[in-house]
């Protein structure tokens, strides 16, 4: 296993399709993975709570899922809820093979610019908490290809963040080539899991993919996840999805056309989570 600390290219919102990405800059760290293969253990700079799991240590694996318990090498993607052992984030599960075409990276901080950046984004997508990201862990997946084919890269991030309280994850989307594949999350027991919409179908990838063009947040390419606690989250049909947590809302969802309601006139809506 090697780790390579030269400086990886910094991609640009120009550079990726949407404006969603992080930058990857000089300060990420850059892995040499073989096939199939996964970084060393990552000391967390803060311990991160995954739904009620609090973890000081992460993989980054090369099949584009991330795992806290111990490395994965398994590059067939699971469908979600998998009802398994392990906590794991899969934005974008695929076997993938980065010896010839693309390179993993990865950096985490607990200050600076790219910390006020994922701040803005969780009170943007998840108002009224007055979040205050005090950590970020960003992995990068930057042109990798899948095996055993050239041509096909495709790029990805996983953003997690904490303020000691609240725990979030982003998913952001840049261009996929074609193949049909799985994204989304699922725990021990898969209590709480997720699905993105299209996986596993033919609008998963390519030009039109549903990871690329759909969202839950109205930022095409970029899905939000409150992962601190909260219900069962489960796969989803419909135009738009938010991931719901106890006593939490969506975000602010603006109406096409103002809604009078017994004389109060409402150009924005919340669907809430609690029924009473």
């Amino acid at each position: 296993m090697l780790l390579d600390q030269q400086s990886p290219p910094v991609l640009s919102a120009s550079e990726t399709p949407h404006s969603n990405f992080i930058p990857i800059g000089k300060t990420e760290t850059k892995f040499a993975l073989h096939y199939d293969e996964s970084s060393p253990p990552i000391k967390l700079l803060q311990t991160f709570n995954y739904f009620g799991q609090s973890y000081s240590q992460i993989y980054v694996n090369d099949n584009r899922h991330l795992t806290f318990d111990a490395p994965l090498s398994n590059y067939t993607p699971q469908q979600f809820p998998m009802n398994g052992t392990r906590d794991i984030i899969a934005p974008f599960w695929a076997d993938l093979d980065n010896r010839d075409n693309g390179n993993i990276y990865y950096v985490q901080n607990t200050s600076g610019s790219l910390v006020q950046q994922v701040t803005q984004d969780i009170n943007r997508y998840f108002p009224g908490l007055n979040f205050q990201a005090n950590w970020i862990f960003i992995a990068t997946w930057h042109e990798v290809a899948y095996y055993p084919k050239s041509g096909t890269q495709t790029t990805l991030q996983a953003v997690l963040t904490t303020n000691g309280h609240y725990s979030f994850v982003l998913m952001n989307y840049g261009s996929i080539a074609s193949t049909s594949k799985s994204g989304g999350y699922d725990t021990i027991s898969s209590s709480h899991h997720f699905t993105i919409p299209g996986s596993f179908s033919t609008n998963a990838t390519g030009p039109n993919s549903t990871f690329r063009l759909g969202s839950n947040v109205n930022v095409p390419g970029q899905w939000a996840f409150r992962v601190d606690h909260g219900s069962i989250d489960c796969n989803f049909s419909g135009k738009n999805t938010n991931s719901r947590s106890d006593d939490g809302s969506s975000p602010a969802i603006s109406l096409p056309r103002t809604f009078s309601y017994f004389g109060q006139s409402y150009s924005q809506i919340y669907v809430c989570y609690s029924t009473t």
